[in-house]
């Protein structure tokens, strides 16, 4: 689970990049219907904070208008390209030491939050030292609790050419990709999603009932205990799109070899081909085929950040291959992905660390999953279970 202009004409925007007026995409007010009243289950009154790159304008005024049609009272937070580069360029010190007190008190206030994340350039950051991005993670560590311990915010995605353009997709290609992934083709994605958590359950279940589970494929065979914790039925309620059930693995029990073929951005650097080794729960070997500086700088955060905060099982087959994006990878139907970092408290997870970093292993090509002993995923298939 994650927790992040044109000017050729076409799409969902006008020529010379401008927005097309009114900006009525169905399936804009149709993911905007999904989130506030199947994501966050916004009701009357209740304060919510809409955070979102100006970029995804179209989609914050159709989550805006069901906020209101909901009763809700919202509080639109929007940021302009650019200003992270301009912290990071000229914050002093004394901006790393604690949160603006604004700021917090929004995220105080707040009784649910919807953020929309549309870059403009994914590589925006790539030239930043990654020990000062580490200390904004930190500074910013108490935001992300608030968030997590209220349980009711939903992280997703407005279509740009820069991350079309990561994804290898013309803007139009990559809209159609996105939309999908969503379900937002459904006649009633509101009914698709609360299905799929019905099927999920069924695996969530399944997985509970296990002490131990074994990871093997190409250069991976990775053993972890999950006893005594939560899987959680990942649908739509946190991430859109979704499509995972995850836990937190006990901190001290992974042990063996696991390789991460799928490549991910962060932070405006991609880091491919990880290895990494783990002894009793902690990273001891790693390595990157790109990134491996990135990815050394990571693992040496804190105490915490050489440890799994969680683990993840994609099931989300309507996504049809990675893009670079890990709010759309680690879904991925066939795919099993595992956190270093943060634990999330729903899960029994205790890992404390102020990073929470995804990397994905792609078992669709020859690998399986097996929970105490029994075959639970063969080559990217579920076994006895139909998750669409």
């Amino acid at each position: 689970m994650v927790y992040a202009s044109r000017g050729d004409g076409g799409s969902l925007f006008g020529k010379g990049g401008a927005w097309r007026h009114p900006m009525r995409d169905e399936r804009l007010r149709k993911l905007a219907r999904l989130l506030v009243e199947y994501s966050i289950g916004a009701r009357e009154g209740e304060q919510v904070l809409l955070s979102g790159g100006a970029a995804a304008g179209p989609l914050i005024r159709e989550v805006y208008t069901s906020l209101l049609e909901a009763g809700a009272i919202p509080f639109v937070h929007a940021s302009l390209p650019g200003l992270q580069e301009r912290f990071f360029e000229h914050a002093r010190e004394l901006h790393y030491r604690k949160t603006p007190p604004m700021v917090r008190a929004l995220y105080e206030r707040a009784d649910a939050f919807v953020n929309i994340l549309a870059p403009t350039n994914t590589r925006a950051l790539a030239g930043v030292d990654p020990e000062k991005q580490q200390a904004l993670s930190r500074r910013d560590k108490e935001l992300s609790d608030m968030v997590l311990k209220r349980d009711r915010w939903v992280l997703t995605l407005f279509p740009t050419d820069a991350l079309a353009q990561e994804s290898e997709m013309g803007l139009e290609e990559y809209e159609d990709f996105v939309f999908a992934a969503m379900a937002l083709e459904e006649e009633d994605p509101v009914a698709f999603w609360r299905e799929k958590s019905r099927r999920q359950e069924r695996l969530k279940e399944r997985l509970e009932r296990a002490r131990e589970i074994r990871i093997t494929g190409p250069e991976t065979d990775l053993t972890l205990s999950v006893e005594g914790r939560t899987f959680v039925n990942s649908a739509g309620t946190h991430n859109m799109p979704c499509g995972e059930v995850f836990t937190g693995p006990v901190e001290d029990s992974a042990n063996g070899r696991i390789y991460f073929g799928v490549p991910v951005a962060v932070a405006g650097r991609e880091v491919s081909g990880v290895r990494l080794r783990f002894e009793n729960g902690r990273v001891v070997e790693a390595s990157a085929e790109k990134g491996e500086e990135y990815l050394r700088s990571m693992l040496d955060a804190d105490e915490g950040a050489r440890y799994l905060g969680e683990l993840g099982i994609g099931t989300n087959y309507h996504i049809p291959r990675p893009t670079r994006n890990i709010l759309f990878d680690e879904k991925l139907g066939g795919t099993v992905h595992l956190a270093l970092g943060r634990s999330y408290e729903a899960t029994g997870g205790r890992n404390s660390s102020s990073i929470h970093w995804d990397l994905i292993c792609d078992l669709r090509g020859g690998g399986e999953i097996r929970a105490d002993g029994e075959l639970v995923q063969k080559d990217g298939r579920f076994v006895g279970l139909e998750l669409g």
